[in-house]
Order: C-alpha cells, then sequence, then structure tokens
C-alpha cells in the first residue's frame, strides 16, 4: 500500500505548490488583488489536505469512525457488495473536515471495487447509489466483515484509494482520501451496537462508531 505523508496528503502537494506559485507570481508582477485571493485559496487547500496524526479508541474491538464529518445517517441498508441487509452509518464531510480516511477496525482489505458515477450532493441518498464510489471490503478479527464504500460528491471529483487487496491494516491507519467534499458509508456486522447518532461530529481514527454486544 502506497502511504502518505504526515501532516499533509501526497495528493494535495501538486494544488499546493500551482497555488503558492501563482500566488508569488502576481505579488511579484504587483497585482495585489490576484495575490491576496491566490493566498487565501493557497492557504485553503493546505488546510483541505492536512493529515494530523489521530490517537486511537483504547476498547481494542471498538470501531472507530473512518472519517472526519457529521452522522447523517444511521441504520440499516443494502451491502453493495453481498445484497445483504445490514447495519450502517452513513458520515458526511464538507469541504473543511479533513479528508484522510482511516480503517475503522483492523483486517486484511479482501476486495475493492470502483463503481463510476454521477456527482450529486453526497448526503443525498441517492448518492449511495447514483454517484462515483469506490468499496473497500475488510474482513477483521473473527472474520467479520466490515464495507466503506468511498462517495464522490457535489464538489469532490476524485477517489483516492491507496489500500490494495491481500493488504492487512490497523485500525485508524490511513487507507485513502476523497478530493473536496464527500461522504463515507460503513456498513457493520450485527454484532455491534452503533454509539453514535445522526447530527454528531466524528474524528477518523478516534471517534467510536460502534462497539462489540456483550454476550
Amino acid at each position: 500500500m502506497l502511504k502518505p505523508s504526515v501532516g499533509v496528503a501526497l495528493e494535495g502537494l501538486p494544488y499546493i505548490v500551482i497555488a503558492a506559485f501563482t500566488t508569488l507570481i502576481f505579488a511579484i508582477i504587483g497585482c495585489w488583488p490576484v495575490a491576496v485571493l491566490g493566498l487565501i485559496a493557497t492557504a485553503f487547500i493546505g488546510h483541505f489536505f492536512r493529515d494530523p496524526e489521530r490517537v486511537g479508541p483504547e476498547d481494542a474491538e471498538a470501531v472507530s469512525a473512518p472519517a472526519d464529518g457529521k452522522v447523517i445517517k444511521v441504520g440499516r441498508a443494502v451491502d453493495p457488495m453481498t445484497g445483504d441487509s445490514r447495519q450502517y452509518i452513513a458520515i458526511f464531510m464538507n469541504v473543511f473536515n479533513v479528508h484522510v480516511n482511516r480503517m475503522p477496525v483492523s483486517g486484511k482489505v479482501e476486495a475493492i471495487r470502483y463503481i463510476p458515477g454521477k456527482f450529486f450532493n453526497a448526503s443525498f441518498d441517492k448518492a449511495s447509489e447514483d454517484n462515483e464510489r469506490n468499496i473497500v471490503v475488510i474482513t477483521g478479527k473473527g472474520n467479520q466483515r466490515f464495507t466503506m464504500v468511498q462517495i464522490a460528491g457535489l464538489i469532490a471529483r476524485r477517489i483516492v484509494c491507496w489500500a490494495e487487496p491481500g493488504d492487512k491494516l490497523k485500525r485508524g491507519e490511513r487507507y485513502g482520501l476523497i478530493k473536496f467534499g464527500s461522504r463515507v458509508d460503513l456498513y457493520i456486522p450485527d454484532g455491534y451496537v452503533p454509539t453514535v447518532s445522526v447530527g454528531q461530529k466524528t474524528v477518523a481514527g478516534e471517534t467510536v462508531l460502534a462497539e462489540k454486544r456483550s454476550a
């Protein structure tokens, strides 16, 4: 798996460099209004592609958030890989959130499936079926299956996935990102109990989304 840099995602460096270089050119030629706008754009892009370190939950069996953002759905839906009805949690990321996605559990990447599609607002229900998306299937402890779906949004036009089938990754490890606004759906086994509610903010790698049900 290609691992990103710490601090800033590698995919963001070209955007940051181009914006900074353009800002510098306009500053040199004395076009200050455009230079100021360029400086603001450079700061925004750098902020968007930030990639901070995170500290995972103490419970080794807890499911952590795969994305920063806001919970917009908690319920049941059809797993796009199996067709089974499963518990799922959807997290919407706006342009101000960190967009690096992280593993919700430790496990092996069993399959990855990219599906081209449209670019509706990622908060809409139809986004999970119509938008461009990337599905990652993970087998965790006890052969429990988790399905993550990276969904492009109205502004997002590029899904990045660093993981590859066969990779064994730890919970909280970076596996991808979505550029400029998007959504991540997570399908979890019935042996887990969701611990978040609609409207709650999440921090990738830190917020506990679900806990294993006691026997």
